[in-house]
């Protein structure tokens, strides 16, 4: 009897942060359409919901956090502590599925875990890097080194906006650096996260290259491994949830009540957090800009607030069903609901993208990392959304909304977004980037 030839296996190994297990689950879900088994490592912390994905098979691992420090509000010591306890379990997972037949043929890794440089290739396995940023950021991630020797990083207020001579496109405010209580301890992650990229067999990038061709070759110039531009994700797949909060579904039959691209949407994302202040002066600037408005505020991320509960009494209510406020959202159908005309975004690649991929003008207001490059890209470079660059008050808030939904310039803005989205489009067809660079990246893994 003919024996059926077992599918390829495909390791990864995906980073507990929310914006860092969507693409890797998008990512795994599209090796599994093109015939690929998937085996998806996970830690305990933040890990995914597998009755989600039962055509993945999951392993978790001991992260070995403890509760203060998974709680921990600096990400970047998170980060620290998860690649110093996982190198022993990772170690024995990796070495555990690769005595099953069939032997994986690569492990895809997320940048993040920058402790698995070496580690891998003691087990004689390729490893492939994810890479959840667009190569613009990634190119000025890449100038690490450079800034901090010109002191670019630690530049006083007075000459946040002077011009990056390394990097024309940004200013000095824009340059990708975290807050955290130690900055050698950003500089530690850069180093480890760089110096595993360059040894790694490739570097796969949720992004799309015709929009960014210039610094693909800046990149490129850099890193001597082989890129892969394959986004958008999330347009391979249909949707599977990887949320790590619940999604609040009453939202979309709200959106379904109202009129078309008459809505922003306001999500600052999964990680970062706002203080009291800002809270009331993004709340008081959506009222007054009279639009309805969808707001995503995460449990949690007002500084000592549960929830919403400072708002003053009968805010809500007295803006007669023209607001919905959610402590989570189905983002990629909320940007597709055609009552959807906005986005309040902290500008995370991910929520970037699927904006673009939706030509929903955007409002940049970032926090921290690549969400600076991204926002200045969407306001300068491709002049796609406005860019909240003082302290956030109401009035700068309500003028955006206003500007953005119901001025010519808006109106502009709208129009330039179109031809992205038709470029998200095309990549994906017959003979579009996206298509090929993912045809390679196949026949690259195969050929291991």
């Amino acid at each position: 009897m003919e024996t059926r030839e077992a599918k390829p296996v495909i390791v990864l190994f995906a980073f507990p942060l929310q914006g860092h297990l969507n693409p890797m689950i998008q990512l795994a879900n599209i090796f599994f359409n093109r015939g690929f088994s998937i085996t998806l490592i996970h830690t305990h912390f933040n890990s995914p919901n597998s009755s989600n994905f039962p055509h993945f098979t999951f392993v978790s691992i001991p992260d070995g956090l403890s509760e203060s420090e998974a709680s921990n509000p600096d990400v970047i010591d998170i980060l620290h502590d998860l690649n110093s306890k996982c190198v022993a379990p990772f170690g024995d997972c990796l070495k555990k599925l690769l005595s099953e037949e069939p032997k994986a043929a690569c492990v895809i890794v997320d940048a993040l875990w920058y402790f698995t440089d070496g580690l891998t290739e003691n087990f004689g396995i390729p490893r492939i890097v994810l890479r959840t940023i667009n190569l613009s950021a990634f190119v000025a991630f890449s100038k690490f080194h450079v800034l901090r020797e010109k002191g670019y990083l630690s530049l006083q207020d007075s000459q946040a906006d002077l011009p990056v001579p390394e990097l024309p496109n940004l200013r000095m405010k824009d340059l990708p650096w975290f807050q955290t209580e130690d900055p050698r301890s950003g500089d530690t992650l850069q180093i480890g996260v760089m110096k595993a990229l360059k040894s790694s067999s490739g570097i796969i990038f949720n992004a799309i290259e015709d929009l960014e061709t210039e610094q693909l070759d800046q990149a490129l110039k850099e890193f001597p491994v082989s890129f892969f531009s394959i986004g958008p994700f999330h347009r391979y797949v249909s949707a599977s949830s990887c949320s790590l909060l619940t999604q609040d579904m009453t939202c979309l039959s709200w959106l379904d009540k109202q009129t078309p691209n008459s809505v922003i949407y306001a999500s600052l994302g999964s990680i970062a957090s706002i203080d009291e202040s800002e809270f009331l002066e993004i709340a008081w600037g959506l009222r007054n800009s009279n639009q309805p408005f969808l707001w995503v505020v995460r449990p949690g991320s007002i500084h000592g607030n549960e929830w919403i509960e400072i708002l003053p009494k009968g805010f809500i209510e007295n803006l007669e069903g023209r607001c919905k406020i959610v402590k989570w959202a189905p983002q990629p159908e909320v940007l597709a609901h055609r009552a959807t005309g906005g986005f309040l975004t902290h500008c995370g690649w991910n929520s970037t993208l699927e904006g673009i991929c939706e030509a929903i003008p955007m409002i940049c207001k970032p926090s921290f990392g690549d969400q600076r490059v991204n926002a200045r890209y969407i306001s300068d470079v491709w002049k796609i959304g406005l860019h909240l660059e003082n302290k956030i008050e109401r009035l700068e808030i309500e003028n955006a909304v206003r500007t953005l939904m119901t001025s010519s310039e808006g109106e502009e803005i709208r129009k330039r977004i179109l031809p992205m989205k038709e470029t998200a489009e095309q990549c994906l067809k017959l003979g579009g980037s996206s298509f090929r660079n993912l045809e390679n990246l196949i026949a690259y893994i195969l050929s291991f």
